[in-house]
């Protein structure tokens, strides 16, 4: 009787706890989570809170995005490296990492969209020794690295590790991005904010010696290139499919930006497939001479974005360079290293900024990493290209397959050139026709998705262009209409996977997986809320040309962005912006009250009985503000 009675209170218990469990951990169709709060009373047994729900008390303000589940929360120990462990809950989504705290003492959140994460791995084994040993190691994209522990028993870690190894990369295991799962709603579509054809015009194309070609509207000639191109009128589209078999990957020299006064433009394309033997191809030289005599530039410059010695030894596996068999064109080598030689900067970086920075040795350090003199190089480059377009000479520019350095400098260049770039939608535009619709390789140079974090394609080529930006931005605070804000929003969400910006290889891959209609555009985000990332300095200098100073004294490292996960690094915003920031508040503020008042004037000169008087009318009062 006493064993029946046991094991009808057993029942009981598990009964209130898969209540508790089903209400408590039901996410699918909420924005938060809701702590449930069961009290029972069940043969003397009472049950105030079923101990799965104490357990998510911690995530009960944690907001989802619409299409975010919840995949498995577990208590935890985050192992920071800036104080001590830290006891609290971590949270995975299909999205996320989410950690707090547990510790009254301690406030702490970690908020890590799981498409930043670049390897997990296993930290210690069941017969480790020492405090904290046993748990999870998590390196990131973004600058970070993050160590959680767990209790060494029961194998604690396999069923996190799993799901979260699972969930960081999707594609490995045959999931969709979630780009694809996401469900938020704006009101502007951005994928609109490109127009090719719309851009053109802007630019004055066509015109009578620059045409508009559709022979890659079904990537034939290209799968890499956009759909829609510029040419020299007096090329042919049998001319560019012999040039394209002389140039790398098919990327023929096509023009991306046109000089409205001068009509010099610069053009983008690969290099050509020399080879050891020195081979030549006679259209792809006449071609390059068409580009010359459009505007009638007496020798077209050639920017090869490569060292000299590194141009020489593509000869060996096919590529190369214009030699001199190029009449009327010039070489210039601009010496910018290649995709592997900045991905080991950064991680030479990485190690001197995270997690501690040591103060003692910083420039030494900071110079033994060779990022800002890779980025001193990248905008040398640019400058040289934009002066010689704004002297009225044409430039073609290349590197070896021209979508990492020629990016670079062509989008740099046009920065400085064209004030158009240097606002908030037009930066947009910039990026998605010179990074986006000319195939930069954004999965294999980021790893969207894919666990194989030693991948040699991966490299932060786009990464190394924001931050040329950005020393843009320090030294013409006034030129550009968006702030330091939009850049690091952008880089965030280079690697989240939020949205289907920055998602594949090229054009035609996006077309297959039909990114367009599946995903929403980062710049939906970014245009709903504008306000955010103005720069209340810009003031607009139509046809101004930027020379930044391209020297190691006037270049800055990021901190912003490369050592914002350093809570010693406090990040202040300048006085003077902060004053400019509350004169605009205290301006909005009196307009607004102007507004009520004449509001007010207007209702009451309604509501006045319309009789004739001999009593003059009394002189309107404006209101002026103070400024």
């Amino acid at each position: 009787m006493k064993r029946s009675r046991q094991l009808n209170v057993l029942k009981r218990r598990r009964a209130v706890l898969m209540v508790s469990r089903l209400s408590g951990s039901d996410t699918r169709h909420r924005r938060k989570y809701r702590t449930p709060r069961i009290t029972c009373d069940m043969d003397g047994l009472q049950i105030h809170t079923s101990r799965e729900s104490l357990k998510m008390e911690l995530l009960a303000d944690v907001s989802l995005l619409p299409g975010e589940e919840r995949i498995i929360d577990k208590d935890i120990i985050y192992v920071c490296p800036f104080n001590r462990a830290v006891k609290g809950k971590v949270l995975i989504t299909n999205y996320r990492l989410y950690f707090k705290s547990s510790e009254a003492d301690v406030v702490m959140a970690l908020d890590v969209p799981l498409g930043a994460i670049c390897r997990v791995e296993k930290m210690g084994g069941a017969s480790s020794r020492g405090e904290n040993s046993y748990g999870l190691e998590i390196t990131c994209k973004d600058m970070r690295n993050l160590r959680f522990a767990l209790k060494q028993e029961g194998h604690s870690r396999r069923d996190i590790f799993e799901l979260l190894f699972k969930h960081a990369f999707p594609l490995s295991h045959g999931l969709p991005l979630f780009a694809y799962m996401s469900q938020e709603k704006y009101g502007e579509n951005g994928w609109n904010i490109y127009k090719p054809m719309d851009e053109f015009r802007r630019q004055g194309l066509p015109n009578s010696k620059w045409r508009v070609t559709f022979i890659n509207n079904n990537y034939e000639v290209c799968d890499t290139y956009p759909t829609i191109l510029a040419v020299p009128v007096k090329s042919k589209d049998e001319d560019l499919r012999r040039v394209a078999a002389f140039r790398s990957r098919g990327r023929i020299p096509v023009l991306s930006w046109i000089h409205r006064e001068n009509q010099a433009v610069i053009a983008r394309c690969s290099q050509p497939l020399v080879g050891m033997s020195g081979k030549r191809n006679k259209d792809d030289e006449r071609y390059l001479d068409m580009i010359r005599e459009a505007n009638n530039t007496e020798k077209l410059t050639i920017y090869d974005a490569r060292p000299s010695v590194n141009a020489v030894a593509n000869k060996a596996t096919g590529g190369g360079y214009e030699g001199d068999e190029y009449q009327n064109a010039e070489l210039v080598f601009l010496d910018i290293q290649n995709i592997h030689v900045m991905r080991e900067s950064l991680k030479k970086l990485k190690d001197i900024v995270y997690p501690n920075v040591e103060e003692s040795h910083w420039l030494s350090s900071l110079e033994s990493t060779h990022w800002l003199e890779h980025v001193k190089l990248v905008l040398s480059g640019a400058i040289q290209v934009a002066d010689k377009v704004s002297s009225g000479n044409s430039v073609v520019v290349h590197c070896s397959d021209g979508w990492d350095r020629t990016a670079q400098l062509t989008s740099l260049a046009m920065l400085m050139l064209d004030s158009h770039y240097r606002t908030l939608r037009g930066f947009q535009v910039l990026i998605e026709k010179e990074w986006i619709s000319f195939g930069h390789k954004f999965a294999s140079r980021i790893g969207h998705g894919d666990k194989n974090h030693a991948d040699q394609d991966r490299s932060p080529i786009f990464v190394q262009f924001i931050d040329c930006v950005w020393q843009m931005t320090k030294q013409f605070p006034t030129a550009f209409e968006f702030n330091e804000r939009l850049l690091l929003t952008i880089l965030d969400h280079l690697y989240s996977c939020c949205f289907g910006t920055f998602l594949y290889n090229c054009e035609s891959a996006r077309d297959q997986h039909e990114v367009r209609s599946k995903t929403v555009s980062l710049w939906s985000l970014v245009n709903s809320r504008m306000e955010i990332y103005l720069n209340p300095f810009y003031t607009p200098e139509s046809g101004r040309v930027l020379y930044p100073v391209a020297s190691m004294r006037h270049l800055e490292l990021w901190v912003t962005y490369y050592i914002r996960w350093n809570p010693r690094i406090r990040q202040q915003v300048s006085p003077v912006e902060q004053r400019y920031m509350e004169l605009l508040a205290l301006r909005d503020e009196y307009l607004k009250k102007l507004e009520e008042l004449q509001q007010s004037s207007s209702s009451r000169l309604a509501n006045t009985p319309n009789t004739t008087s001999s009593t003059p009318p009394q002189p309107y009062t404006e209101l002026h503000t103070p400024l």
